[in-house]
């Protein structure tokens, strides 16, 4: 689609203004943005939620597995000591096998909190598995009207690519009610989400808290601009062929992955790869991927080739830039990540840079 028909087609859009929020008919950020030119094709124009602040309501959901009074309690503690409410419903604490309850519950309790003019945000208590299921479930004209921040990582990967993909809305990848909230990971979620500046850049952690044998690695020096898009590996591989994918062109693909040994994540790549998910990126920053190595017990010991050896031998090859062992993942110190902004990679100076907020 050009721009003039894209602009054509937002101006009969708004005869039907009550599908719509204003924010999308009077304002569309992506055309308001000249650093954004080239990034708008056959895409839904990008809602960005209201900001946070202090005092803010934030509803704790359950999307995937079941947690247990104790994480909930750590979740309202977390969010509390960040200056926020807390709400959440009884379908928080159901259990169904591995699940937080059935996919109908964990759907309509994401749907309430959308609906619920009270809620200022959504945090997800933690992943697990089990939000890819409640995809086909959700109201995604009920999200796009009622725009609010939502934010997890790991198996929530699944809900940023469904909600960005049918509703245009900006998620966050980023800490779950139970992570650590420690310094690093409140200053970039404040930066994100409170007090957005309209460039940020990101700097890695420099703490030495979490367990990252190879460092930052620059796999393909370079730099590239496009939308972040992104998340956990297996979701996103498991995503490939549905009508919840995305379209990787001109985008900075975000990976994080944990448990997975040296010939799952080859094994995954490669889809990835034989897929055609590479060919017109604009970059892939890769965060710690965690226990990923061989394990010690395994067979395979003497013969696997490392989890580097693999990265640089499925990625090194590309045209685009790529780094491995960027601040997110399963990790202390994390990234908020908006799924959806514009962002710069510059994999020589292991940095990304937001170019605008993510945030109204």
């Amino acid at each position: 689609m050009n721009r003039k028909k894209f602009l054509t087609s937002l101006s009969v859009a708004s005869v039907g203004a009550t599908v719509f929020p204003y924010s999308i008919l009077a304002k569309p950020p992506r055309l308001q943005d000249k650093n954004l030119e080239g990034f708008i094709k056959d895409e839904p124009p990008v809602i960005k939620p209201p900001r946070l602040k202090a005092g803010d309501k934030l509803a704790i959901v359950s999307p995937g597995s079941y947690i247990s009074e104790e994480e909930l309690q750590d979740s309202i503690k977390n969010l509390n000591q960040l200056g926020f409410e807390t709400t959440y419903s009884k379908k928080v604490l159901l259990q169904s096998g591995y699940f937080a309850g059935s996919d109908k519950d964990r759907a309509d309790d994401l749907m309430n909190m959308f609906s619920d003019k009270s809620v200022n945000g959504i945090v997800c208590a933690r992943g697990g598995y089990g939000c890819s299921r409640i995809l086909p479930l959700l109201e995604y004209d009920v999200i796009r009207s009622n725009p609010k921040v939502l934010i997890g990582y790991s198996d929530i990967t699944a809900l940023l690519y469904g909600i960005y993909k049918k509703s245009g809305l900006i998620t966050f990848h980023g800490p779950v009610g139970t992570s650590t909230f420690n310094d690093y990971s409140v200053n970039n979620f404040n930066k994100v989400l409170i007090n957005p500046e309209r460039t940020s850049l990101f700097p890695n952690s420099t703490s030495g808290d979490d367990e990252n044998i190879y460092g930052v690695t620059s796999i393909v020096k370079g730099k590239g601009k496009g939308r972040l898009v992104g998340g956990n590996l297996s979701i996103m591989v498991s995503l490939i062929g549905t009508e919840f994918d995305v379209d990787y062109s001109n985008k900075i693909i975000f990976i994080e992955e944990i448990g997975e040994e040296p010939y799952r994540v080859d094994r995954m790549l490669t889809q990835m790869i034989q897929s055609g998910k590479f060919e017109n990126a604009a970059g892939v920053m890769m965060g710690i991927f965690r226990k990923c190595e061989v394990k010690k017990e395994s067979d395979l010991t003497a013969k696997s080739f490392t989890l580097m050896e693999v990265l640089q031998d499925r990625l090194g090859s590309l045209k685009i830039p790529v780094v491995y062992g960027m601040s997110f993942g399963h990790v202390k110190d994390k990234f908020t990540i908006p799924f959806g902004a514009l962002a710069e990679l510059d994999a020589g100076k292991q940095t990304f840079t937001l170019l605008e907020k993510a945030v109204n």
